[in-house]
Order: C-alpha cells, then structure tokens, then sequence
C-alpha cells in the first residue's frame, strides 16, 4: 500500500470515529482522530463526544499515552488554538510529541482559522491538510455553514405525495408518509439544534415538536414558531412537551402586549424580531439563533414558511420525504407556497441522493449557490 493510499485509510478511520459524535457535539464539530506510530501502528483513537467534553484529539492523545511521542496524528478538522469550554488541542498535541499532524480541514471558525496549524508549525510539527477534505466537509457541513456564512446551516424538511402535496384539499396532513419514514424524521430533529415551524402549523396539527427515537434523546432542540401576531396558544403541546423555555416564540415588534404575556406566562421564550413585509424577518431569526449557538435549523414547514426561506436564499439543503400517494387539487397544499418562479430562475439542487425509507423516498440535496457547483 502506497503513502497516500495508506493517508487516505487512516483519515477513513478519523471521519468514521467523528461520526459517533452525530446530533451530540453542536455548536461544536464533529471531529475523529488517530494516534499511529513511524512503524503504521494504530496506539490511539479518539471522537468529540459531546459539547464540553474532551476533544477528538485529547481523546486520541490519552489513548495513546507516551507512543505518542515521534507519532503522527490523523484527525478531520485543524486542531483548535483558543480556550473555550476546553484548553487549546494544538498545544496538546504538541506537548504530547507528535511530530506529523494530518488534518482534512482547517477549521473555518475566527477563533481558530489557521491557528492551530501555526501553533503546531512554529513548535516543528509537520502539518499536513486537505487529505479526505471532501467528506470531512460533507460530514460537517452545518458548522462550516454556521462558521462561513455566520449564521445557523438551514434544512428544508418536508414529507409530501408523489404530486408534491404536504396537505389534501381539507387541510389534512398527518400520516402523509409511513412509520419508517416519521422515525427517519426524528433523527433529522436529534441532528439540529432549532426546529422552525410557521404559527399556521402550529394553530392546524399542533404539534409537539419533539426528539421521540426508541432511546431518551439527550438533546432538546428548540421549538421556534414564526408567530409575528403573537397567535399561538398559551395551552400549545409544543409549549408543554418539553422545557417550556425551549419553546420559542418569534413574534413581530408590534405583537399585543396581552398575547405575549400569556405565553411567556406559560413558560415559552417570546423574542421579538424585527419585521419584512409583515412577517417576522427570516435574517433577523437566523442572527438571533445564531446567538444563542444555534448552528443547524430545521424547517418543517409549512408551505408558505419553506417559499419564504427559499426566496430570502436562506435554505442550504433539503431532505423531501415522498409518499407514493397521488391526492391532486388546486386547493390542495403543495409543499412550497408562494407566488412561484419561473423556471429559469429556479432553485438548483445538486449532489443529490434517493433513499428508500419503508414504502417512501427520501430525497435529499444540497441548495446550489450562484457560482457554486453541485
């Protein structure tokens, strides 16, 4: 096996052991990492296992103990440099005696952004990048998202008919898709920190919102309602179903005091944004999650809320659950609202996949930007 070959299955391995830390290290990355010796002799391995917690190459580090020394270390992102909730692993790494750092990514984060990397080179530890950069990028995309762009990475989740309907001409949408698929969905939720709905969905199904997978989920994502009148219940099962201070209300500026008060009687965090048009400012909600380290949002609809994140260009990726069922009508509800686009000014989806999730498809696919390609 070549040099390269051999670099390659080492950074597999880091990639593979970072996601074990899935839906459980935001606002924090994902991050893996080996320890192996000159002879190619795995002696550490280590993952970011929680916010807080010990990093991936801490981890590793300790694994390894004193074969450290002289040892080469594999890990997915750049090595942090600053304090946070946990001390700088460049130093780390170079207080243990490594001498070879392989990194698929520097991290994109101001904190760090290239630090690390000059920490480990100015103690003469030979810094390697870009190795496995492709899925370690995909695998991170929503902190790299929330790190570049500076605010919260934005999925578009829905569940819809074959003909592209998340509600029959009645109103109706509940069981749309099959159990499979509703638990598939619930795993998208354990993965997102914030899980935004419009006040229209909540006054229809009124749902809880809710992480429910066969095992307590440690995470409790927010439950934000785009509510600018401030008409959401104070008797909301989204409100009780958890802690009632996740329950975010965004309400407009000018929502009735005697409504807001109701709800944040009730226990429900009421934020007041900025509006556009009439309707709470979707930039103004991103900055506000953003600050409260929110880093992956899942939109769930419906309709009118998924055009209006679409046109504002705020929707990453999304991740379609189609039912093979066929309901028809113009009333019906189609999975975006709006007044439409033409064709030519379409939203582009690229690097697209199709998963078979029970008698349903899950499509999922990147939202591709101006000068970007799939």
């Amino acid at each position: 096996m070549s040099d390269a070959e051999t670099t390659e299955r080492f950074m597999r391995r880091a990639i593979e052991l970072a996601e074990h830390g899935r839906g459980l290290t935001l606002p924090n990355p994902m991050v893996g990492a080996v320890v192996v010796t000159p002879a190619g002799e795995v002696v550490g391995e280590g993952f970011h296992a929680k916010a807080g917690g010990p990093h991936a190459e801490v981890e590793a580090l300790r694994a390894a103990g004193a074969r450290a020394r002289g040892a080469t270390i594999y890990v997915t992102l750049e090595p942090c440099s600053h304090h946070g909730r946990t001390s700088p692993c460049a130093v780390a790494v170079v207080e243990a005696g490594v001498t070879r750092v392989v990194a698929a990514l520097t991290d994109p984060n101001p904190l760090v952004s290239g630090r690390g990397i000059a920490i480990l080179r100015e103690a003469g530890v030979e810094v390697v990048t870009g190795v496995g950069a492709v899925d370690a990028e995909r695998q991170n995309r929503v902190f790299l998202t929330a790190m570049r762009a500076r605010r919260p990475h934005v999925t578009l989740k829905a569940a819809m008919t074959l003909d592209g309907k998340i509600a029959d001409l009645h109103g109706a949408s509940k069981w749309i898709t099959g159990e499979a698929a509703r638990r598939s969905a619930h795993r998208l939720r354990s993965e997102s920190d914030a899980i935004v709905v419009g006040v229209g969905t909540v006054l229809r199904d009124d749902p809880e919102l809710t992480v429910r997978l066969d095992r307590p989920w440690p995470r409790e994502p927010l439950r934000v309602v785009l509510d600018t009148a401030a008409r959401t219940p104070r008797e909301a099962r989204l409100i009780g179903a958890g802690a009632p201070e996740r329950a975010v209300i965004v309400v407009g500026a000018n929502a009735p005091d005697e409504r807001t008060r109701g709800l944040a009687t009730a226990g429900a965090s009421v934020v007041r944004c900025r509006t556009t048009d009439g309707r709470v400012s979707l930039e103004s909600l991103l900055a506000e999650l953003f600050a409260r380290e929110v880093r992956a949002v899942l939109v769930e609809g419906g309709g009118e809320v998924h055009a209006s994140f679409l046109d504002a260009g705020l929707v990453d990726r999304v991740a379609v659950y189609v039912a093979p069922l066929l309901v028809g009508g113009r009333q019906a509800t189609p999975v975006v609202g709006g007044g439409g686009r033409e064709l030519k000014s379409a939203v582009k989806l690229g690097s697209l996949t199709a998963t078979s999730v029970g008698d349903d498809l899950l499509i999922e696919a990147d939202v591709v930007r101006e000068g970007r390609e799939a």
